[in-house]
């Protein structure tokens, strides 16, 4: 959001650091202290110096570590001039398959200019992807964006299809006779596997299905996930693993006041896990975690963390690069974090987070279902063609944990497009910021476009994806602006009520809103902000208004 009228909140999406940085800093020196970010801000994340807690006073120290590394200079770049339509251009026409962080967001950038009409669809009932399916449900703050997102989504120029699966209900040339453009925000709705012996066996999940099952995807309200054992093991030290972890030792009378999904909350509160160890294959320098996660990790109450000071000992490589002039603060900050951990004391009884480094998955054991998994221990070695690279590899020390609960969580991957090239590899439509391209020619395929993980691969958090969505409307408003954009030979009434034919059970915003409505309604009545209602059947009565 540009709002800062004296440009003080850095990285700008026009700085490299934009692309990977964590969190945004605000320049103390050029600050005004007009309160404009604060009252902007969708998810209430700006404080004020003086208002941060004793548990949130790092932050202080985070973010005047940033502007020791990157000073702000006169010539530091502004933000670019929005790209505007002529009106001899007529009406733009562009429909979003997908309503997740990256569809809303290139919505709120076309729809920010007249003469633009959005078309968007979801095969799912309910809109905004991940936020309301991949945000654990104790980051409320978090969820806030979606205030952002509906904004945009009840405008007149935008025109909502959920319950509707591209591919199935309507054709991708069906939505090309429609609109000059069609621009894939479809996430990375798959998971990458570990190929390790064992890696199928009840009990051993992805962690991407787990997180599914307690957020309420209707998808995965039927999944079953044994937690009658003490440990769980998860591979993979990202957010989603800290996530995943947190989940399963909080007390379930906490996360009954968020909007966990209920039948979630049910076997939680049965749950007899009490420690979760999560497995990283290299050192705590290399970590994917971002700080705020691995902060909010070690202020749960009541939870341990425990960290082998062993394992926090960093190889020279990792140490120079830490503690050299390249390294950036954050990288610094979760290195010591974890120190810290390293020397705290456990206290008898309570649950436990552990984290584990330097280790891989060697097989998952058991017979018939998951009884333990087989980890080897690595070591750090440097790329021969780039030193500052290190590549984890297995040693011949390994050792057994016992577990009934193996997750894994390496990443998400995208899948295929219906009538798009792809590519497998990388889980990503093949294209160059954000034009799809022919993979064997690499020429543009004129009026596609991609946005988000689908053309990024999994990578950033939810507010990378406005840069990204913004960077492929632009270059679609290139291209529509240069005449490379093909007219719709079908308008909008056709386009309905060839929806109306193929699902008659599509739903528009305001059906959404009276869903979201019923889930409000029925959160109150038990203290909570909302209940999510995972049912589709159940979906549909409420989006019709019925009772039920």
């Amino acid at each position: 959001m540009d709002v800062c009228p004296v440009n003080c909140i850095h990285p700008t999406p026009d700085e490299p650091e934009f692309a990977t940085t964590e969190m945004l800093y605000i320049d103390p020196q050029t600050c005004i202290d007009c309160g404009a970010c604060v009252d902007e801000c969708p998810v209430d994340a700006i404080f004020g110096d003086n208002e941060l807690s004793e548990a949130d006073a790092v932050y202080a120290d985070i973010n005047a570590s940033y502007y020791e590394k990157h000073p702000i200079g006169p010539d530091w770049p502004e933000l670019p001039e929005p790209r505007s339509l002529s009106a001899d251009l007529g009406t733009l026409r562009v429909a979003i398959v997908g309503s997740g962080p990256a569809a809303c967001y290139a919505a709120i950038e076309l729809t920010s200019r007249p003469r633009v009409e959005v078309d968007m669809f979801d095969r799912l009932p309910t809109p905004y992807g991940l936020v309301r399916a991949g945000v654990a449900p104790d980051h409320p703050g978090t969820k806030g964006v979606a205030d952002v997102f509906r904004s945009a989504l009840s405008k007149r120029s935008v025109h909502c299809h959920f319950n509707v699966d591209v591919g199935q209900h309507v054709s991708h040339e069906e939505l090309l006779e429609h609109h000059h453009a069609v621009i894939y925000a479809v996430g990375a709705a798959s998971d990458r596997r570990l190929g390790v012996p064992g890696e199928d066996l009840p009990g051993s999940h992805a962690a991407t299905e787990f997180v599914a099952w307690y957020n309420g995807h209707p998808d995965y309200v039927d999944h079953a996930f044994d937690l009658s054992g003490e440990r769980a093991v998860i591979i993979g030290n990202g957010n989603v693993a800290l996530d995943v972890a947190r989940i399963l030792v909080t007390d379930p009378d906490e996360l009954a006041k968020t909007d966990m999904a209920e039948h979630a909350l049910e076997a939680l509160r049965h749950s007899n896990i009490r420690e979760v160890v999560i497995v990283g294959r290299r050192g705590p320098a290399q970590a994917a975690y971002t700080n705020p996660e691995l902060i909010a990790l070690g202020q749960m109450a009541d939870i341990d963390i425990v960290v082998d000071p062993d394992e926090v000992v960093l190889d020279s490589a990792s140490r120079s690069w830490i503690d050299g002039p390249d390294s950036e603060p954050s990288e610094k900050l979760k290195v010591r974090q974890v120190e810290e951990f390293a020397k705290r004391t456990s206290s008898d009884g309570r649950k436990r987070i552990v984290l584990r480094y330097l280790s891989s998955p060697e097989e998952i054991l058991g017979d018939g279902r998951v009884e333990g998994i087989r980890l080897v221990r690595n070591e750090l070695v440097a790329d021969a063609d780039n030193p500052a690279r290190l590549s984890a590899r297995p040693t011949d020390h390994t050792e057994a944990l016992e577990a009934g609960l193996v997750l894994r969580s390496i990443g998400y991957k995208g899948l295929p497009v219906a009538d798009l090239p792809f590519d497998d590899r990388r889980g990503v439509v093949p294209n160059e910021n954000g034009r799809v391209i022919d993979p064997e020619t690499g020429s543009p395929i004129h009026g596609v476009y991609v946005a988000g993980w689908i053309k990024r691969g999994p990578t950033g958090v939810i507010g990378t994806n406005k840069h990204c969505s913004a960077a492929t409307v632009d270059l679609l408003l290139s291209d529509f602006a240069s005449g490379l954009l093909t007219q719709p030979g079908r308008d909008q009434e056709h386009l309905t009520a060839l929806i109306g034919e193929r699902q008659p059970d599509a739903i528009d915003f305001q059906g959404w809103q009276r869903i979201d409505k019923k889930e409000r309604v029925l959160g109150s009545e038990s203290g909570r902000a909302r209940t999510k209602i995972v049912d589709v059947a159940a979906m549909l009565e409420a989006a019709r208004g019925e009772a039920g």
